[in-house]
């Protein structure tokens, strides 16, 4: 089960919104979505939570590029709203690396079965069969100037989402949209 919301840094505080992600495919899709929540400029908060798998959050702040920390990519690369946080800056690779060659491809209609998703370690892989690490990635002080440590970012597992809206002083208006 997924959840997300917005949280819009306003002058009264904080403002909270749920948010549907269904229409939104790429990165940029969600960096205007949150532009969207916060006409003003403000810092804008995308946190998005699997129950008992993984939580990110997306930092906008203006026109700024969006900043990331995903609590484990190797879980998040099985989530289609995963795969959207997980870019290939983010992953450490160069743009490109993982989207096959398609003159390389077999696509005669001869294949063998299905394509393989797990690379020879068992963890998610890219199309270029590179693996998505287990564990954090991004920028861990995302939350640094709000309150929330690199530590503690870290140190979040269960609840994240709450724990994070309860260090910024949001719970109260988070609640409302959960």
């Amino acid at each position: 089960m997924y959840f997300a919301a917005l949280l819009a840094r306003t002058e009264d505080g904080w403002e909270a919104s749920d948010t549907e992600l269904d229409d939104v495919e790429t990165l940029s899709d969600l960096a205007d979505l949150a532009r969207e929540a916060s006409p003003d400029e403000d810092t804008v908060l995308v946190l998005i939570e699997q129950e008992d798998g993984w939580f990110g959050v997306v930092r906008v702040d203006g026109e700024e590029d969006p900043r990331i920390y995903v609590s484990d990519a190797a879980a998040a690369a099985r989530s289609s709203y995963g795969e959207i946080l997980l870019t290939d800056e983010l992953l450490g690779r160069e743009p490109g690396d993982g989207v096959p060659d398609l003159d390389a491809l077999d696509l005669d209609g001869t294949e063998d079965g299905e394509p393989d998703d797990e690379d020879a370690d068992g963890g998610p892989s890219t199309a270029s069969g590179e693996s998505v690490p287990h564990g954090p990635v991004g920028d861990a002080q995302v939350l640094e100037d709000l309150g929330v440590t690199e530590k503690e970012l870290r140190s979040m597992t269960e609840d994240a989402v709450s724990e994070i809206a309860e260090a910024l002083g949001a719970s109260e208006v988070l609640e409302t949209v959960r």
